[in-house]
């Protein structure tokens, strides 16, 4: 038995957490600390938290320190069955393929779950033991209690599969939390109980429910003088840019939405000319749950060393004599962020609009301690010419191309290199679909927080507006433009002055 099975036997010895899970473990090395968040189905008592944690520090390798957080999830049942279907999705896609959300039925008993695939007899020899087992054991990572997972015959009509793009085939997953102290500001014919993850949900189509804080908030008009808002909403896990056109009866009522407010949005994500546009239909109250831990999607483990593009230590003298002496907050200090940049063959970053364009830079650079420390650059294989516009405006031309690295390789080194910090870029939700689609074919999965020097331009600078070029010339920053890793290191300049001004982390009021 490991020293993790016998933690969480150790764990299970206790009448409240006899069906307790390690939903996941945050290793912080610089500090030398790890928080074990667990998660138990049953009610439990000040006296199982205080065992939890003691026990947890009977395993602690030596030198560090440890905590815990311990929350109840009942595997509610349309949560369980939107689950298995991502799982089926994600790791089964031709079995995913005749099972639809449906068709999953669960059965609750004390302590398990029976979940059944309702197949046409044709269907049942697609679906075999390998997929169920598979299935079942991802199910007891999510949540508590034994999962059997089995299938049973269901007349149905055959499903019609029409012939898709190549491209499209991409569909991760979406993920979901519930959503807290939901209130009504305009109404709802339902008040929904999940919302989706904006870094999962801002490439799928449909009907959407994103849950999260505004960062930035502005009245506009039209042309026939109507009123509009433009506002940014976070959950952490991605960003949602929306424009509003609201009701009469609840103007005013949306007029008092301020920065800092929690909001629930309610809409559809939609194709508008070629990109996905999110429109809202709905807007109430609500918040990310209180000690919200993103989930952690399966992937691959951090490689132990880099293979193909190894990160330099970067000295930017000029850094110091540029900007004002004005303290970074302690906060901030104990945190690393990656400023990150891409150069693009186009502007197409969603397979759902067509064939995804291509990665041909990535620039970075990693701040630890309020001070940019190292340099992440390279340039990625193309298999196709480069357009005379690219060309123009990045200065890139196919034979500085010739012989760079594959995208796997070099996203797989950029995942050791953002490996523990959180991810920061201008306009971060366009490159970050990039790093997001090409990791996912290499089975990496950017899960970090996620913080837009847009945003914070946004909230903090009075600019006509706020292209990177506008915002560094507000700080007195020249560099070349529309290179990866120029454009990474001077958002990173400009993001460490934003928290100077803002005095506190990136998603704090």
């Amino acid at each position: 038995m490991t020293k993790s099975e016998q933690y969480i036997e150790t764990i299970r010895t206790r009448d409240g957490l006899k069906r307790a899970i390690i939903q996941s473990i945050e290793v912080d090395k610089r500090n030398k600390k790890i928080v074990f968040h667990l998660v138990t189905d049953l009610p439990y008592s000040e006296e199982d938290v205080s065992f939890t944690l003691k026990t947890t520090l009977d395993y602690l390798p030596e030198g560090f320190e440890g905590d815990i957080t311990l929350k109840k999830l009942v595997a509610a049942e349309d949560l369980v069955a939107r689950k298995t279907k991502e799982l089926l999705d994600r790791f089964h896609p031709a079995a995913s393929a005749f099972i639809r959300e449906e068709d999953v039925e669960i059965e609750r008993g004390d302590g398990f779950v029976k979940v059944g695939f309702g197949l046409s007899g044709e269907e049942k020899g697609i679906v075999g033991k390998e997929v169920l087992e598979s299935v079942a054991e991802h199910l007891s990572r999510s949540f508590c209690g034994a999962f059997y997972v089995s299938a049973f015959k269901k007349e149905k009509e055959a499903l019609v599969f029409e012939e898709e793009p190549e491209e499209e085939e991409f569909r991760p997953g979406c993920r979901y939390f519930e959503i807290a102290e939901f209130e009504p500001l305009e109404g709802i014919d339902e008040i929904p109980k999940y919302a989706t993850y904006m870094a999962d949900g801002v490439t799928t189509e449909g009907d959407m429910t994103f849950c999260g804080q505004i960062t930035y908030i502005e009245e506009k008009e039209t042309q026939k003088g109507k009123p509009f808002f433009r506002f940014t909403v976070t959950d952490g896990t991605g960003i949602v840019k929306v424009v509003y056109f609201t009701k009469k009866a609840t103007l005013e009522k949306i007029r008092e939405l301020k920065a800092g407010d929690s909001i629930v949005c309610t809409g559809t994500n939609e194709n508008y000319n070629g990109s996905l546009s999110f429109k809202v239909k709905k807007i109430n109250f609500g918040r990310v749950p209180e000690g919200f831990v993103p989930e952690k999607r399966p992937c691959r483990s951090v490689p132990k060393q880099y293979h193909t593009v190894f990160p330099e230590e970067i000295l930017d003298y000029s850094q110091g004599d540029m900007f004002g002496q004005a303290p970074l907050p302690e906060a901030f200090l104990r945190r690393d962020y990656v400023v990150f940049d891409l150069e693009t063959t186009g502007l197409n970053n969603n397979p759902a609009m067509g064939t995804m364009d291509r990665i041909i830079e990535i620039g970075a650079v990693k701040i630890r301690g309020g001070e940019i420390k190292e340099k992440f650059s390279s340039f990625v294989a193309c298999p196709s010419r480069l357009s005379k516009e690219i060309i123009a405006l990045t200065g890139i031309d196919d034979e500085m191309l010739v012989g760079a690295p594959e995208v796997g390789d070099v996203l797989l080194d950029f995942y050791k290199f953002a490996d523990g910090c959180e991810l920061v870029g201008h306009n971060v939700m366009f490159d970050y679909k990039f790093i997001s689609y090409y990791g996912e074919q290499a089975d990496i999965r950017f899960d970090a927080l996620i913080h837009d020097t847009v945003r914070l331009a946004q909230e903090n600078l009075a600019l006509a507006n706020y292209k990177l070029n506008t915002v560094a010339e507000k700080f007195k920053i020249t560099f070349n433009h529309h290179r990866a890793y120029d454009d990474a290191l001077t958002t990173a300049k400009i993001f460490i002055e934003l928290i100077r001004l803002k005095k506190c982390l990136p998603n704090e009021k």
